[in-house]
């Protein structure tokens, strides 16, 4: 059997929810809840399989309680139901652990599939959502450390062109082929999206300005 935990705010969609999975025989609802507190604390006692929750709630959003059940109940697997395409609640359900992420104008049968296939552990995130969220990921990544795509000889290199030195220069400190040095210089240019060497000289001199002391 499967053990089902529904949290929704909505009584009327708890009832509907859990009428169309209990007519399941492999299926058990075995609790609900309509606020975050409640579905914590209910789930982490009850521990079921899968608890499918929705993404606005009353005091806080599905999401955190996403976030802490899954921290607290090993093997939990939870299956977001919301009214909206927000993208900005399904990159927090993919980073909060979340198996799946479907809409409430789901067909039943095929929520009952979803619940299912959270159940055996695998994903309900088809490969497009996945590849956007690991953008998001780099993206944000990339905000906090303009740096992050380099490699730590690039990331040297780029000081050097910073301090004004030439290809030839850097090769020599650093024991390298002239043709090394420019084909790190090509690489870097590409890998921060940048056309010309001094747009990465005054990118090393911004950086080198904002290390502390």
């Amino acid at each position: 059997m499967i053990r089902v935990f529904l949290v929704d705010d909505h009584e009327v969609v708890r009832r509907g929810v859990a009428a169309l999975l209990e007519s399941e025989d492999d299926i058990e609802v075995i609790g609900e809840a309509g606020t975050a507190e409640s579905a914590i604390a209910r789930i982490v006692a009850l521990k079921p399989d899968v608890a499918v929750l929705d993404v606005r709630l009353p005091d806080g959003t599905g999401v955190d309680v996403c976030r802490e059940v899954r921290s607290r109940v090993p093997g939990l697997a939870c299956l977001m139901l919301t009214s909206f395409g927000d993208d900005d609640a399904l990159f927090g359900a993919v980073m909060a652990g979340a198996a799946g992420y479907v809409l409430k104008q789901i067909h039943g049968s095929d929520l009952v599939g979803a619940v299912r296939t959270v159940a055996l552990g695998q994903s309900l995130l088809d490969p497009q959502t996945t590849a956007a969220m690991l953008q998001r990921l780099r993206d944000q990544a990339a905000r906090k450390d303009p740096l992050a795509a380099l490699s730590d000889q690039e990331r040297h290199i780029l000081d050097l062109i910073g301090e004004g030195l030439t290809n030839r220069q850097i090769g020599e400190q650093l024991f390298l082929a002239e043709k090394t040095v420019k084909n790190y210089v090509s690489n870097l240019l590409a890998k921060l999206h940048m056309q010309r060497r001094t747009q990465a000289a005054a990118l090393a001199a911004r950086l080198r300005d904002d290390r502390p002391e």
